[in-house]
């Protein structure tokens, strides 16, 4: 992904702001800009370009706004051949939150007229901090912008817990005030604007589900296809959890009428690099339809010698009058960068409606 912000990236900046700017000192940017950047990470090489940027753009971060802001007319046009990537504009965004945080009207209105070419998400978020009144004024007005992307810049934009983003503690603490807004953008057309939302409200889950449990209950009268759908996927994590409120409000019973689970583990050794392969049978005792949302959790050994589960998606169906399921899975247990194996006894557990149905251990092997 890093190389994403490379020399293309760099040299098709410098073509746009030449156009813009008869005096801009192409040479000398790209030579700043890629003086060192392969060392660097996607978001080092953000910083390092916006710095490259202040060099040859006016001192005048109002000056210089006035030439990112016409960055839109040309962004398309000078990418005739190389088909630059959308995170080539990240750093001409983000130049607004690093020179010009303290001229919050004419940074955001910048922000506004950039973020279609690659979300101002992160550039918005000091503003936020610094001057949140304003900003708040401004998102009032631009949830009924035109434009999907401005629309969706006002859900993003204050999520409590935007990945890559610095985080709004404000807001992990009391949502509350940007709820008007999410609330607006509710029946949204847009399904990019409708999946920030729900995003937004799975980030509030997180440190207030009684709150995101209320706003949905809210949201459920006279809700349209759209506002069910955003619902849904905002709740995703409570339903992971097994929150009976939550299943409750989507329509999925705690009584379950099932006969006993059937679990089978192809094999109950296995190593790091092999794939965990499993069936389960649910058969219905009930004389009516059960919606189910049917999910497995792996109990992963930790360092410390207990055991953390890890939920998954597994199925969500509507299990008919006496019907019996199998499902089969086969779910890889290799390494990844956000998870640290350690061997011993794991569980595979199976959760019906966030109760649990049926569990089997395994052994896992770790080379050292």
């Amino acid at each position: 992904m890093k190389n994403q912000l490379g020399e293309a990236a760099v040299q098709h900046i410098a073509r746009c702001l030449s156009e813009l700017m008869p005096t801009f000192e192409s040479e000398l940017f790209c030579a700043a800009a890629l003086d060192g950047l392969e060392q660097y990470e996607l978001k080092q090489r953000v910083m390092h370009i916006i710095q490259a940027l202040h060099t040859v753009l006016p001192a005048d971060f109002a000056q210089a706004a006035t030439i990112l802001g016409n960055i839109p007319h040309v962004w398309r046009t000078q990418d005739t051949v190389a088909k630059i990537s959308s995170f080539a504009a990240w750093p001409l965004i983000d130049y607004a939150s690093v020179y010009g945080l303290a001229q919050p009207k004419v940074a955001l209105a910048l922000l506004k007229k950039l973020t279609p070419l690659f979300s101002a998400e992160f550039a918005i978020r000091p503003f936020i901090l610094a001057h949140l009144d304003y900003c708040m004024q401004q998102f009032a007005q631009w949830v009924h912008d035109d434009d999907e992307h401005v629309r969706r810049l006002v859900s993003e934009g204050p999520r409590p817990r935007l990945p890559w983003g610095m985080q709004l503690k404000g807001f992990i603490q009391d949502p509350r005030p940007a709820i008007p807004l999410l609330t607006t953008l509710n029946n949204d057309p847009s399904l990019y604007v409708r999946r920030s939302v729900a995003n937004h409200l799975n980030d509030i889950s997180k440190d207030n589900p009684e709150l995101l449990i209320a706003i949905c209950r809210n949201w459920q009268h006279d809700a349209s296809a759209h506002t069910h759908w955003i619902i849904k996927h905002a709740t995703r994590s409570l339903v992971k959890a097994g929150h009976p409120e939550v299943l409750q409000l989507l329509g999925y019973q705690p009584q379950l009428a099932l006969q006993a689970v059937h679990l089978h583990l192809t094999a109950t050794q296995l190593q790091l690099g092999d794939h965990l392969e499993f069936s389960c049978s649910i058969a219905s005792t009930s004389a009516n339809n059960q919606a189910l949302v049917i999910d497995f959790a792996i109990h992963f050994m930790k360092a410390n010698g207990q055991q953390k589960a890890k939920v998954f998606k597994l199925k969500t169906c509507n299990l008919a009058a006496q019907q019996q399921l199998t499902i089969q899975k086969r779910h890889a247990i290799k390494a990844i960068t956000t998870r640290q194996y350690y061997a011993g006894t794991h569980k595979l557990e199976i959760l019906v409606n966030g109760q649990s149905v049926a569990s089997q251990c395994f052994e896992l092997s770790v080379p050292n």
